[in-house]
């Protein structure tokens, strides 16, 4: 696992796109980016169930989509510290890394979901549309959150 973005950025492979991952307890959104690493697009949520099917499933989509790289949504809380959704979240990226080849960070997703929500009712989605998309749609916006922090880190070192 990466820290730093800067770190992240130089362990990428060119021309490969990233996921990002909004991990909950019950289901995991899934966003992928192009292959210019400029934006991210909301793919699908997955149903939890045991690690192992989890990760099975991500490393197929991984391999479809010849990802190079995996963003975690890391739930902080509001006064930066982490809790037990945040240990949980390095414990699933420990587990992972050793069944993909691809470098893993971390991004705070802190109010993410919140702003998914808003966009979507801005959107004009039923709430039955925005449960059955929210958790995949915050995984856009945290895959984005880094997605613009790598193309700053390119313009300005």
């Amino acid at each position: 696992m990466i820290e730093a973005a800067a770190e992240f950025a130089a362990a990428l492979p060119p021309g490969r796109a990233l996921i990002g991952l909004d991990l909950g307890t019950k289901t995991i959104g899934v966003a992928v980016s192009d292959t210019r690493r400029r934006v991210a697009t909301p793919l699908r949520t997955i149903r939890r169930t045991k690690f192992g099917a989890d990760a099975t499933a991500l490393v197929a989509l991984m391999a479809e989509r010849r990802i190079g790289g995996v963003v975690l949504g890391l739930p902080r809380n509001m006064d930066g510290g982490e809790g037990p959704r945040a240990q949980s979240t390095r414990a699933f990226a420990r587990n992972l890394a050793p069944l993909i080849e691809t470098p893993i960070t971390f991004w705070d997703e802190r109010l993410s979901t919140v702003a998914a929500e808003r966009a979507l009712i801005e959107a004009d989605a039923s709430r039955a549309r925005r449960a059955e998309v929210i958790d995949h749609v915050a995984a856009g916006f945290i895959l984005q959150g880094l997605l613009d922090r790598l193309g700053h880190l390119a313009r300005h070192g």
